[in-house]
Parts: structure tokens; sequence; C-alpha cells
């Protein structure tokens, strides 16, 4: 017990001077060993790196996981919809499960979510209603979406979110460790280099005081021999403060080169995290693209049942549509072009395809529409358009509902809703 309470002491000490010579280094009191402009770069780089990490790490969470207080994972006591810190209840749940040894539950997705709701709804709407018929579509959409978003949640937790946290809680700490020791061997060096910078002064006064010449007709000569013996005590001191200061500097020097060893694998840091960072993009294009094909299946859904939903009326943009934009890239024209549809819904099955010379426009009357992109016909059927062009439209009895008859003077021909702007 004893000897921990001087420990203790000691260590307290320990810490008070440092503490001292620091502020005195902040004030310019103080001399202080500097370190060279590489280890300087090293230092700045690994700061920066740590910094942008987090930043990254926590904006990653909040684009994969933005609302965990609604998840079946929340804080307790948290209300639905509330605000919560970012991935706490979440990541509280993980840790718990992490220490008890257990696989996490998988969550409910927000599209998964809503795909219940919309199931649930069309259930109790009655599921034959065309209302019920389509709510269940959207929903089964919905639920393929939530299990893609999953999918991607998992393998961006994995691939890209693991790394960098494991980069702040293990290499991160190592690295603080080791820079907060050379801290305390640079302190310990710089008060050697103060205590024998005085121990030096002292002896080179004791050295003056005792190489005055004695007055020996002094009864007792007692400033001689009292400075004599200060100068051998000085000189004692300095060979003692020389040889502490090689100590602290080969600590200090040792402890450099761990931190600067440590410093420099930032580098394999940095492209780890690239790699991940890949991946990390692989995984997106992959759960966008998944979304993208399930909302076209959607689309063809909902567009070949809404004939028969609403007979007799005409399908139809009624809002200008984005025109498609100027890229090179195969998916971003897949993505923004209006989709041509099927042409082989033009007659019922069974039946002969209709002759366009014997058509004529339906007793319900026609509507004029402004074309909104270049088309070009791909047979004798279809009419070509240009852009801004108006157009008289109709549609027939057994049509494709994602196409109409177009008119334009004397020449006829079926025409891509999707094309169209219907004019009021």
């Amino acid at each position: 017990m004893d000897f921990n309470m001087k420990k203790l002491a000691s260590d307290a000490g320990i810490f008070f001077t440092r503490a001292v010579q620091f502020t005195e280094e902040k004030f310019g009191q103080a001399e202080k060993t500097e370190l060279d402009a590489h280890f300087e770069n090293l230092l700045a780089r690994a700061d920066s790196t740590k910094n942008w990490t987090e930043k990254i790490l926590r904006q990653t969470e909040v684009l994969l996981q933005p609302n965990p207080s609604e998840w079946t994972g929340a804080a307790p006591g948290v209300r639905a919809g509330s605000w919560w810190p970012s991935l706490t209840g979440a990541r509280v749940e993980e840790f718990l499960y992490e220490k008890l040894d257990r696989k996490v539950p998988s969550r409910v997705t927000n599209g998964e979510l809503l795909a219940q709701y919309m199931a649930e709804a069309a259930s109790e709407l009655g599921p034959t209603t065309p209302y019920g018929k389509t709510l269940t579509k959207v929903a089964e959409a919905e639920k393929r979406l939530g299990a893609a978003e999953r999918d991607f949640i998992h393998t961006a937790s994995i691939n890209f979110l693991t790394p960098l946290r494991n980069f702040l809680e293990g290499d991160w700490k190592t690295i603080s460790k080791e820079r907060r020791l050379l801290q305390n061997r640079r302190l310990d060096l710089d008060a050697c280099k103060a205590r024998l910078k005085k121990a030096k002064a002292a002896e080179a006064k004791a050295t003056c005081e005792g190489d005055t010449v004695p007055d020996f007709q002094e009864t007792r000569p007692r400033n001689y021999i009292l400075s004599a013996s200060a100068s051998a005590l000085w000189n004692d001191e300095v060979d003692k403060s020389e040889q502490e200061l090689r100590v602290a500097q080969t600590e200090f020097d040792r402890q450099a080169e761990v931190t600067r060893l440590l410093l420099e694998g930032i580098s394999s840091t940095h492209v780890n995290h690239l790699r991940c960072l890949h991946e990390f993009v692989e995984s997106q294009t992959t759960y966008y693209a998944q979304c993208y094909r399930h909302m076209l299946d959607l689309q063809k859904q909902l567009g070949s049942s809404q004939g028969a939903i609403f007979p007799g009326t005409f399908v139809g943009t009624t809002e200008p549509a984005s025109p498609p934009l100027s890229s090179t890239s195969p998916t971003t024209t897949a993505a923004t072009m209006p989709v041509e549809p099927s042409m082989t819904g033009l007659a019922p099955p069974g039946e002969t395809a209709l002759c366009l010379e014997e058509v004529a426009p339906p007793a319900s009357g026609t509507r004029k529409a402004r074309v909104l992109y270049d088309y070009e016909a791909a047979d004798s059927s279809e009419l070509a358009l240009l852009a801004d062009e108006l157009i008289t439209v109709y549609s027939l009895p057994g049509m494709d509902p994602d196409w109409l008859i177009g008119e334009r003077g004397n020449k006829k021909g079926r025409v891509p809703v999707t094309y169209l702007e219907l004019l009021s």
C-alpha cells in the first residue's frame, strides 16, 4: 500500500511537471524540440485522414439508414418519427448482440413496411377492385425494392463501413497512443535539456567563484572552501544530467521511429479505403439497377391494366416529360429516354391486325397532342414524328394502351403514347 501511494504521488508529480512545461512552451517561455518537416507532414495527413473518415462514415450511415428510430431496433422509449442521433438505437442493439455472441436479426426496411401496409389495405378495401388490384401490384414491387435495399445495406456495411470503422477503432487508436507516448518522451527530453543547461550555468558560476584567490589572513577562509565544494557538487550534477539526457534522447528517438512507421502506414490505409470505395460504388450501381428494373416491370403492369380499368379513355402523359439527356452512357440513356411500348398489342390475340386504311375516328371524338421527341417509324403501320409538331390522336377498341392512332394531314399510323403530350 505504501509503495502504491508513492508511485501515485510520483506519477502526479510527473504529470504536473509536464503540464507546467507544456504551458510554458505555449507561451514561449521554454525551449521545445521540433520535429522534422516530413514528420509534421505525416502527422497532418494522419489527422486529416481521421477527420474525413469520421465524416464519411457518419454520412454513409445516414445514407444507408436515414431513420433508425423507426426500426424494430430503435432505442426503448423513443417515439417513432422523433429525432434520435444517427444509428444510436441500431448501433446499441448491434453492440449488445455482438457482446452476447448472437446474430443481429434482420430489420424490415421502409420499402417492405410500405408493401405490407399496401397489401393489408388491398385486402381490406377489396382485392378484386381496380384500386385493390393496383395496390397489390405496387405492394409486390415495393417488397422487391425493400429486399434490394436490405441487400445493398448489408453489402455496403460489410465492404465499406466496416473497414472505415475498423480504422477508427483500431489503427487510429494505436496511432494516438504512440503519439501521446512520443509527446511525453519529447517533454522528458526537453526537461533533461533544461536541467543540464541550469547545471552547467551553476557549475560555471561556482568555478568562477572558486578561481578567486582567498585571503589567508582571515582566520576562517570559509567562502573559499564552500565554493570549492559547490563546484564539485555541480560537476557531479552536470555528469548526472548528461547521462539522463542521453537516455531521454535514446527513448525519444526510438519512440519517434515507431510513430513514424505507423504514420507512414496511412498510405496503406488509403489504398485499402480506395478498394472499399470501389466496392461500395459497385454495390450501389447494382442496387439502383435492380430498382430501375423493378419499376419498369411495375410500369408495364400498370400500363397494361390501365385500359381495362379506364375503358374508352386516353392513356398518356398530361405534363411535359423531361427530354432525354445527351449522354453516351448506356445506363443514362436507358434511364432517361422514354420506353418504346410493345407493338404486338395492336389487335387482341387471335384477331387480324387492323387495316389503317379502314380505320376511322371513333364517335367519342379525337384530341390534339404535341410531340415531345423525334420518333422514327419502325414499319409502314407507324407514323414518324417530329418534336414540337401537333397531330390528331385517338384510340380504338382493342388497342394496346401504350399506343394511339395518330393523323397528320393525309398520313395515318400508330404512335407511342410516351412521345406525346395530350392537350385538353
